[in-house]
């Protein structure tokens, strides 16, 4: 998540283009993801999208 372009986060299940660009914006406003949780912290990320992704994404 802290190295991904918009191009490879697309690539993920449920992340179009637009949702891709807000967890870029979000990381270049907070600074890195600490943990893979954080990433609810974008808007447009639910409980239930976070479950999907939670297993395909890592914070390294």
């Amino acid at each position: 998540m802290n190295t991904a372009s918009v191009a490879e986060l697309e690539r993920l299940p449920g992340v179009g283009p637009v949702l891709a660009e807000r967890i870029i914006t979000y990381r270049k406003e907070h600074g890195r993801f600490r943990r893979v949780e954080h990433l609810m912290m974008v808007r447009g990320i639910s409980d239930r999208r976070f479950r999907e992704l939670r297993s395909l994404v890592r914070v390294d």
